[in-house]
């Protein structure tokens, strides 16, 4: 089975509260390329850097599996450069510096043997672009999931309306899903968003977990309390790259496969925290994984007998 994933593949300077790093590699399509490719599929990136990424970055992510050649490189031009600054308490940021650089003019090209591909994973990009790597694939993928965020609402609301009419999960946060719906409650958010079109709505909701909503069916996963959070850029990614790498691993669209999948993404989400950057996402061993999967099963297991 093969995940297309679309989005950004970047330079970040990140400081929070534990420290500082002035430039590391960064972007969505790196962190959920990252965390989908542990679950052994074949892994195909579409983005665009410049001439100034390391071509030693490019060799990790080939060796980790992912195919990278659908990653344009503009010779002459710079990378897309981020810059944010975290709170104390790690769930807000001041975002410092966006430089678009190359992605100001990204035009998707989806490679023509990236056109098939089993599974799709957009990126936070704009919803036109979004529309347009849709377009491109020669047939619909068996799931296609995609994230977006609240500059999209703000900017271009009728194109954000119409993808998610294309899609079959959404990805947002708790804030995200409040902005698109005008609703509090994020019951009453996730019936609005899925009468927009998404068949799958999943909330994430930062270190107190994540919904996972269809028409029917409510589940709810914690976030594992660790006693170390270095750096949060990237989790909400690498939380799609886990889930979408398990659901293309297992090829089952049920809701009860889908609540399994929240809970991987979740355990690739809790190691990503835990270095700046994608560092950690590069030297994780198989029964780290698998460890950390029964702590989340530990976390959220339990025998209650309700009798008197």
């Amino acid at each position: 089975m093969s995940l297309l994933v679309v989005g950004t593949v970047a330079f970040d300077a990140i400081e929070t509260p534990f420290g500082k790093v002035d430039k590391i590699i960064g972007g969505s399509a790196t962190y959920v390329g990252l965390s989908a490719s542990y679950y052994g599929q074949e892994i195909r990136v579409v983005s665009v850097v410049g001439d100034d990424f390391p071509q030693e970055t490019i060799k990790d992510f080939n060796a980790r599996g992912i195919d990278t050649a659908g990653v344009q490189v503009m010779k002459g031009e710079k990378s897309f450069f981020w810059s944010g600054k975290y709170h104390h308490d790690m769930n807000s940021r001041d975002t410092l510096v966006t430089d678009l650089n190359v992605l100001a003019d990204f035009d998707p090209k989806i490679p023509e043997e990236y056109r098939n591909s089993d599974f799709l994973m957009l990126g936070n990009i704009d919803p036109e672009l979004q529309i347009k790597v849709i377009d491109q694939m020669e047939r619909r993928p068996h799931l296609i999931a995609m994230d977006t965020m609240n500059f999209w609402m703000d900017i271009n609301l009728p194109g954000l309306h119409k993808v998610m009419t294309m899609v079959d999960i959404l990805i947002v946060n708790d804030e995200e899903a409040r902005q698109l719906t005008g609703e509090y409650s994020l019951v009453k958010a996730a019936r609005k968003i899925l009468d927009m079109g998404p068949r799958f709505l999943i909330i994430k909701k930062g270190e107190h977990g994540a919904l996972l909503f269809d028409r029917d069916h409510i589940f709810f996963a914690p976030a594992l309390p660790l006693e170390e959070v270095f750096d949060p850029t990237g989790a909400g990614d690498t939380f799609a790259g886990g889930f979408m790498g398990y659901i293309t691993k297992t090829r089952n669209l049920s809701f009860d496969n889908m609540k399994r999948g929240v809970i991987h993404g979740s355990a690739m989400a809790s190691f990503c925290v835990s270095k700046f950057g994608p560092e950690r996402l590069l030297d994780l061993k198989d029964m780290e994984i698998e460890d950390r999967i029964n702590d989340f099963v530990d976390l959220v297991h339990f025998d209650l007998d309700l009798a008197e």
